[in-house]
């Protein structure tokens, strides 16, 4: 089995998400493939990308790093995103990636009733840590990554989304912890995460 993680956290491996994330897939008997979107980020899209998918040229140089991170999606069979949210969404590394998977006839194909994707579905974890809340009683903002990011995914074929939230991380060691349990707990609801093999590991 391969796992794919994505950290779009400027934290690193410090963040929350990430840590919690790692302790996750050492349960699983598996390869794991790591891209950090910060330490590590990714090129721009710029004119010769844009001037490729308007030509369909997929052979254009412009398509190297687009063509890399897709494949690292499609050679992978558990896929977790660990991000923060940002000003109420995505942050900016993780919309960049999210611009280079998402490519015409390539991860999806244009319909009448709109984008149908060309991937194939796999069990994806994103784990969304925020210094605040925005779900629940306590929430005093709004939450727009949730809904992006699950159309996003979905929009290539990836249906099968968890979200599992690390909320009010501003809040100190208490709270840092009980966010932290209340995710783990959440993501041991799930498979590959609950099965008798991972719990023995």
């Amino acid at each position: 089995m391969r796992t794919l993680l994505l950290n779009s956290s400027p934290h690193g491996e410090a963040s929350h998400a990430y840590c919690l994330a790692r302790e996750m897939i050492a349960r699983l008997d598996t390869q794991i493939i790591e891209r950090d979107l910060v330490a590590d980020p990714l090129p721009p899209i710029g004119r010769g990308y844009a001037a490729a998918v308007t030509s369909g040229s997929s052979q254009d140089e412009a398509f190297d790093w687009s063509e890399r991170v897709i494949r690292e999606v499609e050679d992978t069979d558990v896929f977790i995103i660990a991000t923060p949210m940002h000003n109420f969404t995505v942050p900016a590394a993780l919309k960049l990636w999210i611009d280079h998977v998402l490519r015409i006839n390539r991860t999806f194909t244009s319909t009448p009733d709109g984008k149908v994707g060309l991937m194939q579905d796999r069990p994806t974890f994103v784990l969304v840590g925020s210094g605040g809340f925005h779900t629940g009683e306590r929430a005093r903002q709004p939450d727009f990554l949730t809904p992006y990011l699950r159309y996003a995914l979905e929009s290539i074929g990836i249906r099968s989304v968890h979200f599992v939230l690390l909320q009010g991380l501003v809040g100190g060691d208490v709270a840092v912890s009980k966010a932290v349990l209340e995710a783990r707990n959440a993501l041991l609801a799930h498979a590959p995460f609950n099965t008798v093999a991972s719990v023995s590991a």
